[in-house]
């Protein structure tokens, strides 16, 4: 099955960038890759609890950059469901 939610134009270009940057920590790099492969509408690749980890370190961690921030938020949006209630 499709996943429904597909990383977006910027988060895309914010996931590329970070990337190609070579200052960048390998949590930020996992998180962006993540969501870079998860642009196309088709689709069915979700992020692994692994990365959606990395993804909340990322998110909660005060010397990280906007772009690295907008792909691990679009990576952790894109989490494949526990399958717990």
């Amino acid at each position: 099955m499709t996943n429904p939610k597909t990383t977006g134009k910027v988060a895309t270009g914010h996931s590329s960038d970070v990337l190609k940057d070579g200052r960048t920590a390998k949590d930020s790099k996992s998180s962006a890759g993540s969501a870079l492969s998860q642009a196309d509408k088709g689709s069915d690749k979700k992020t692994s609890s692994k990365v959606a980890g990395q993804a909340s370190d990322v998110l909660q961690s005060a010397s990280t950059g906007e772009k690295s921030k907008s792909a691990a938020g679009s990576a952790l949006s894109q989490k494949e469901k526990s399958g717990k209630k």
